[in-house]
């Protein structure tokens, strides 16, 4: 990989004998912004922290502990901005991704791809699938998967019947299927139940090209573990203490923990379903649900980069209960959750 990364670095600097490089996206790339990092990644690694919004961004670069570079605060590239800087020892490049899972992606590409890093942390809020938790709880995932790719099943075939292009290798059955009249409400006519015309989804893996594959030739992914190391660092966050109250009148009726759980899962869906929510906990034993996780585990699996996320939950997907769907108002307090379970983790990373 290092003899990789140098050959791309001298392909980048013959080019940069023209004036610009034009990639395929079309993108102008200044031999300025080359030059900048290829001297930032003299000082590498950094440790890469992969946000999806300003809200829950802020935090981070409002805190004491993140203290900026001297010299290069930022670097626009792509459409994105790269902040660089330290927290504790740790040097870090901080990404904010904007929502959704095209957006995750390209973001973490860009990250991976430009900087010489050492590993990924992704931090958020997230809605929650797992009633056993609650609002505030930092949730680390063993797991996550992305479960909004789909075979939509015509009306009239049934689960034994073959999907559309299964038989070349480019859908499966195997990971199961949401039948939609399975939450038909009560209308009958005729004093039968009408049937459902959007019958049923079958959940698919994604097509992955890790860097150590075969270019072309596809692999199948649906649920990327975390980095063990990392999950194995994060248990020393059981007793880290979280914040419990969102202002002076609005406060939890337990204070907030770090939890380990099973899986995550992410989709270009916001799930604010008690059906839906139920489906997914029931299906695929999931916690946290969200709309970015999937797509930067995935491009660190292709990578081969250590990832951890921590998400802190902020409602109970769907409601429920009084409490259960303040999104509103607890969605600050789950950011600052989220940022602190962060930063303690990157501070036991930088000293382990």
């Amino acid at each position: 990989m290092a003899v990789m990364g140098v050959a791309i670095l001298l392909g980048f600097s013959l080019i940069m004998a023209m004036n610009t490089i034009k990639p395929s996206y079309g993108a102008m790339t200044s031999r300025r912004s080359m030059a900048k990092i290829w001297r930032i990644n003299k000082d590498g690694p950094y440790l890469g922290i992969v946000v999806p919004n300003a809200f829950e961004m802020n935090p981070l670069l409002n805190s004491s502990t993140f203290v900026q570079d001297s010299n290069l605060t930022y670097l626009d590239f792509g459409g994105r901005r790269f902040r660089f800087g330290k927290i504790k020892s740790e040097k870090v490049i901080i990404v904010m991704t904007g929502l959704g899972m095209l957006n995750a992606g390209i973001s973490t590409q860009l990250l991976i791809s430009l900087f010489k890093l050492k590993g990924v942390v992704h931090f958020g809020v997230a809605g929650n699938a797992n009633p056993n938790l609650q609002i505030g709880d930092v949730t680390i995932p063993n797991y996550w998967g992305h479960t909004g790719l789909w075979n939509w099943q015509r009306y009239g075939d049934g689960e034994n019947d073959e999907l559309a292009l299964e038989a070349s290798g480019d859908y499966t059955r195997e990971i199961g299927f949401l039948k939609f009249s399975n939450y038909n409400n009560l209308s009958k006519k005729n004093g039968k139940e009408l049937d459902n015309y959007l019958n049923r989804v079958w959940y698919q893996p994604e097509e992955v090209f890790p860097v150590d594959g075969v270019p072309e030739v596809r692999q199948h992914a649906l649920w990327v573990p975390v980095d063990t190391h990392y999950h194995n660092l994060s248990k020393k966050l059981e007793d880290l203490v979280l914040e419990n109250c969102a202002n002076t009148t609005n406060c939890l009726e337990r204070k907030p923990k770090v939890v380990w759980v099973e899986r995550g899962c992410s989709a270009n869906t916001f799930v604010d379903n008690a059906a839906y929510r139920e489906y997914l906990r029931s299906k695929f034993n999931v916690s946290p649900v969200d709309m970015e996780t999937a797509a930067v585990a995935l491009v660190s699996l292709q990578q081969r980069t250590p990832f951890i996320a921590f998400r802190s939950l902020s409602d109970l997907a769907g409601g429920g209960s009084a409490l259960s769907n303040e999104a509103s108002v607890y969605a600050s307090l789950a950011a600052q959750n989220a940022v602190t379970a962060a930063i303690q983790f990157i501070s036991l990373l930088s000293s382990s």
